[in-house]
């Protein structure tokens, strides 16, 4: 029996890099729906070939996103059901789809969000940082000043602060950071899910001058530990080990 219901949109979320990681509520909603918006129809073929899912797919991303918005509210209010797909990870972060949700929740239009994987929360577990509380900051602004304010703000922060950056611009960050708080404990995470997955921690000089030796390549979030770092992640980063028989807090 389908669990798709007509005139719903799902918002499925898909694998970072291992395709194996999608969840099998995801593959099955997937193949029911009537057809699948995405934001790369190349990108999502692949992943759907893999699947061996064949549907109509439809594009929406940043460009297109308030034409199609309207075809799809058309096409839900006729009894169609729709499953929205980013490249990677959960539409709306970072990627498009807030405006296709917003505008159903007003047109009273049923939306079901399908949970799976996130870059973000990927990145913030394997660092080691503590994710009780954590701010997310989506891509670093390309331009230098504005990217020194963000950061700034950041490592002002008590919590840890995560960013997407491109690999292009991670060694002139990393250099940013390594001039302004040189003894703050960082962490690179890069492919995440995939056969080089790497997490490169330590302080921002010593990151830095890690990547400067080895230009960076791939998807890559940046994650700076807060102010109020306890006691337990610092002496992990080796940077104040524990007295013989102490029990870190």
């Amino acid at each position: 029996m389908s669990s798709v219901q007509p005139g719903h949109l799902y918002i499925v979320a898909t694998p970072i890099g291992n395709l194996r990681d999608i969840t099998l509520r995801a593959r099955d909603t997937l193949a029911e729906v009537d057809l699948i918006a995405c934001e790369d129809t190349r990108h999502s073929g692949v992943l759907l070939a893999h699947l061996e899912i064949r549907k109509p797919l439809v594009s929406l991303h940043q460009h297109n996103e308030a034409m199609r918005t309207a075809q799809f509210l058309r096409e839900l209010s006729g009894g169609k059901s729709i499953a929205y797909i980013s490249d990677a990870g959960m539409p709306g972060v970072s990627d498009p789809g807030q405006r296709l949700v917003a505008a159903c929740r007003q047109a009273g239009l049923p939306v079901e969000v399908l949970p799976g994987p996130s870059a973000v929360l990927t990145a913030l577990i394997g660092s080691g940082f503590p994710a009780d509380a954590f701010y997310f900051g989506g891509f670093l602004p390309v331009k230098s000043g504005q990217r020194e304010r963000v950061l700034a703000a950041a490592l002002d922060a008590d919590e840890t602060s995560v960013f997407f950056e491109s690999p292009h611009r991670l060694e002139s960050t990393l250099a940013l950071l390594a001039r302004i708080a040189p003894d703050r404990l960082i962490c690179v995470a890069r492919e995440l899910t995939k056969k080089f997955e790497e997490y490169r921690r330590g302080t921002s000089v010593e990151v830095a001058a890690h990547y400067r030796a080895h230009p960076a390549k791939g998807e890559i979030c940046l994650l700076i530990a807060g102010v109020a770092l306890p006691k337990w992640a610092i002496q992990a980063a080796g940077a104040e080990p524990a007295s013989e028989g102490e029990t870190p807090d």
